[in-house]
């Protein structure tokens, strides 16, 4: 069974707390497939002037701060902002709460976040910190190299 979770993506406003000009936004989640094993569509608001500075992951978290999933992304994205990528399978079951998060290569954590379950939807949650399960910051998998 092949389902459409709901489609969120209310503006996201980078947190007044943090240099808005180094940190990687979540703007909108996109879910497909079933429980246990679904597609899921982030779309990133970044910073990225080349390999030197790059959004280069998005993650799917518990709520308790175990990493469920990680989206490499190989190379900058200079001159496609926003922009979306797929990955897969995300192990969730239907309601349960998670986080989806983007990471910078040179700043870490600390954009806007987006927080909900399959069954919901996400929406951005201003609660989660740059500080929130920090050690998955050195978890794998991690990125090889930036292509461009």
């Amino acid at each position: 069974m092949t389902t459409m979770g709901p489609t969120c993506s209310p503006a996201a406003e980078p947190r007044p707390e943090l240099d808005d000009t180094m940190t990687a936004d979540v703007t909108a989640v996109r879910m497909s497939g079933a429980p246990g094993a679904y597609t899921f569509s982030v779309t990133l608001s970044s910073p990225d002037t080349g390999c030197n500075q790059y959004a280069d992951w998005w993650e799917v978290i518990s709520t308790d701060g175990e990493l469920i999933y990680r989206r490499i992304l190989a190379h900058s994205h200079v001159d496609e902002q926003p922009f979306t990528r797929s990955g897969g399978p995300v192990e969730l079951q239907e309601t349960t709460q998670a986080i989806v998060r983007a990471h910078m290569n040179d700043a870490g954590y600390g954009g806007v976040a987006f927080s909900g379950s399959p069954a919901s939807g996400f929406t951005a949650d201003p609660s989660v910190t740059s500080s929130f399960a920090l050690e998955l910051e050195d978890a794998a998998p991690q990125p090889d190299s930036c292509a461009f």
